[in-house]
């Protein structure tokens, strides 16, 4: 019976350190899996603030190149319409 008693007193620490081990591992893979999904997260962000950044631009200047046309365009109907009455106010 002593030796029954002995046994089992010696195997109740080899049994809760097989737990506190396997507890260990699976929160160090809970730590890394969190930790991967935070920086895959992060990477995501960077990469759509860095489209969102990249239309913004393109919009912007597409803006800015019709906004250019619409003048030029102007600009040269008025010399146009200033030239022919110049050539009229000259004929007559």
């Amino acid at each position: 019976m002593k030796n029954l008693l002995t046994a089992l007193v010696l195997s109740l620490p080899l049994v809760g350190f097989g737990q506190s081990a396997e507890k260990m591992t699976s929160d160090t893979k809970a730590a890394a899996d969190k930790a991967a999904s935070d920086t895959k997260a992060a990477g995501d962000k960077a990469a759509s603030d860095t489209k969102a950044a990249g239309d913004k631009a393109a919009s912007d200047t597409k803006a800015a190149a019709s906004s250019t046309k619409k003048k030029a365009k102007q600009g040269a109907t008025k010399a146009a319409d200033e030239t022919k009455a110049a050539a009229d106010s000259m004929t007559k």
